[in-house]
């Protein structure tokens, strides 16, 4: 009798953990215009650069673009994950 008990307990035990697990929803809030960044003034003779326009809200340039993606080439052979080969002498930093 006591393992009958003690398996029901623990077979409706199992149901009040199972409901104890619930998901809150979060909001998702809204930038503040505080953290917007303002325009300066125009002039008559201001050159734009290319990758002004393509800028993230938050100002930063946006990477997705070619001219906002900045990266180093290795002078010597790389591997085949695309990192610099470190057992050449062209790749070795001085």
């Amino acid at each position: 009798m006591k393992k009958i008990l003690i398996a029901i307990l623990l077979f409706a035990g199992s149901f009040g953990y199972a409901n104890a697990q619930t998901v809150h929803k979060t909001t998702k809030k809204k930038a503040t215009s505080s953290a917007m960044v303002t325009k300066p003034a125009k002039t008559k003779w201001v050159k734009k650069s290319t990758s002004a326009k393509h800028m993230k809200a938050d100002g930063t340039a946006d990477k997705r673009y070619k001219e906002n993606k900045t990266t180093a080439k290795a002078a010597g052979p790389m591997k085949k994950d695309g990192t610099p080969d470190m057992r050449y002498k062209a790749n070795k930093k001085k």
